[in-house]
């Protein structure tokens, strides 16, 4: 999941990528909808749903990944970036920074 390819893609777009890729690979893996609901404790209506929309929140997400032990994919989404500038590292301005 971390070689996503979302430059000039609207956020609809990125979330409908995000779903397939999460549908091809529970197909892969044999595991019907029905299945990957009671192994996530996410709805069998939220799992379609998002398989046919990508509209799903982000704990049910979470909670599917994991369902599929793919949640180490979830990490590399939001890495660190590097600061951008000289006054970033002086004023402290990092992860700790909330808002």
């Amino acid at each position: 999941m971390n070689n996503f390819n979302f430059l000039s893609k609207t956020p609809k777009e990125i979330d409908k990528l995000i779903a397939v890729r999460i549908r091809n690979i529970r197909r892969r893996r044999k595991i019907s909808q029905k299945r990957l609901s009671e192994k996530s404790g996410v709805s069998l209506g939220s799992v379609k749903r998002f398989e046919s929309s990508g509209e799903i929140s982000l704990i049910s997400l979470t909670k599917i990944a994991i369902a599929l032990d793919i949640e180490n994919e979830l990490e590399g989404l939001f890495e660190h970036v590097p600061f951008l500038s000289i006054e970033e590292i002086i004023n402290g301005e990092d992860e700790k920074t909330e808002g």
